[in-house]
């Protein structure tokens, strides 16, 4: 007989898939699964019969259809409009099971990079929804990103020790993505020290990155490719500018390209002070301004700066839904402004994160801005993930990371 939601909410070896609680779906409310989507969302749920509010966040059920066919594992979360994420297998998750799916993600990046500075792990396009985790060197940092993930939190510690072999081990559970589950966030030592920054190494550019007090995980791998892509756009003796730059990603790939002058700014004394410190240790010059990125803008427009290359990476500025509409003006203010600061046959990196913002509403977005300061803008490259970043078939690939490199000339005259 199957166990009770409460006997299974924290699992044990001995307990097989049979065991675990159904969750059924309504008539015909299979078919996406069925497609090879990962997501069950709410009102997909034949609620009558398996009530949600049965199921505590987290816990492991079998996905059934309506005529009882069995579909697959999944966790649930209750209160989450995607109630339930599936896990692409019939066994239940111990130590042992992702310590496999690990060894399966870390031979894709192996393939892709000769030094241990990467994602491993990206949630569903590596069969772990919820789940990230990054490789610095000895040094690993992982995001339980729902409530699934949480649960089974001593597995993954376990499994990611043994096969990543760490030195050290940090929980970086403070994303915006764990309030949607209803999760608190912390961050949490599990092995070593993360007092002082920890080393990157992106082709030959050493960085020292923050990542227990840093962005997301620490630093930003996912960017790694198209920060190599910036190179063959910076001329020798240009000028850039870096903005949210945070330790220098950008601007420091810009002065190893043959940049002359190199601007970064950021809103963190802190971040700046590594970047100044990074380019240094790379014997390369950049100069820094600390202020809110909208502000700064505008003050090298008053003070008439003109650059070669302006990069513009900010954070998520839509992290939900509702927050769209604010989103998509800010994205628009934020080229608008870059583009004024271009030199003519200047070039705009253009990038966004906002899982919310697909690439056609960027990509419009950069178009009103190209109208409103009278330039003429082409899109050079658009550019999305990674192959270290792959992208399940489920997921638009649009959703994901959007990035822009554009020429913007002189426009109406």
């Amino acid at each position: 007989m199957p166990a009770t939601v409460t006997e299974v909410s924290f699992m044990s070896d001995s307990i097989t898939a049979a065991e675990l609680p159904a969750l059924r779906l309504r008539h015909n409310e299979d078919r996406r699964l069925l497609a090879g989507h990962l997501w069950v969302f709410s009102n997909e749920v034949d609620t009558s019969q398996t009530p949600l509010t049965r199921f505590e966040p987290g816990a492991l059920v079998r996905v059934l259809a309506h005529n009882d066919k069995a579909l697959g594992l999944a966790y649930v979360n209750p209160n989450s409009l995607i109630c339930a994420r599936m896990l692409s297998t019939w066994t239940v998750p111990d130590t042992a099971w992702f310590a496999r799916r690990l060894r399966i993600a870390l031979g894709l990046r192996e393939r892709l990079y000769s030094e241990p500075y990467y994602r491993v792990v990206y949630g569903e396009s590596d069969g772990l929804p919820g789940l990230v985790v990054d490789r610095y060197g000895a040094a690993c940092v992982v995001q339980l990103n729902t409530a699934g993930m949480e649960r089974l939190k001593p597995f993954i510690q376990a499994a990611v020790l043994q096969v990543l072999e760490c030195d050290a081990l940090l929980f970086k559970n403070d994303g915006g993505a764990r309030e949607l589950e209803g999760l608190p966030n912390y961050v949490e030592a599990a092995r070593g020290q993360f007092d002082a920054p920890k080393l990157v190494i992106e082709d030959g550019l050493k960085f020292r990155v923050p990542l227990a007090d840093g962005q997301k995980t620490g630093w930003f791998f996912d960017q790694a490719d198209n920060r190599r892509a910036l190179s063959k756009y910076v001329r020798k003796g240009a000028r850039v500018l870096d903005v949210f730059s945070y330790v220098g990603g950008w601007g420091l790939r810009a002065a190893k390209s043959g940049a002359a002058e190199v601007l970064c700014v950021d809103s963190s004394a802190t971040a700046l002070e590594l970047a100044a410190r990074n380019a240094d240790d790379n014997r390369l010059k950049i100069a820094t301004r600390k202020g809110d990125a909208f502000d700064v803008l505008e003050s090298l427009i008053e003070e008439k700066a003109r650059f070669d290359v302006v990069i513009v990476d900010p954070p998520a500025f839509a992290k939900r839904r509702k927050d769209l509409p604010k989103a998509l003006a800010a994205y628009k203010r934020l080229n608008q402004l870059a583009m004024q600061l271009l030199n003519s046959d200047g070039i705009l990196v253009s990038c966004s994160c906002s899982y919310h913002v697909s690439a056609e509403e960027l990509q419009l977005v950069i178009a009103r801005g190209a109208r409103a300061t009278e330039k003429h803008v082409q899109i050079l490259e658009s550019r999305s993930h990674a192959p270290d970043h792959p992208v399940h078939p489920s997921i638009p690939e649009t959703r994901y990371l959007k990035a822009y490199f554009c020429r913007v000339t002189d426009g109406l005259q």
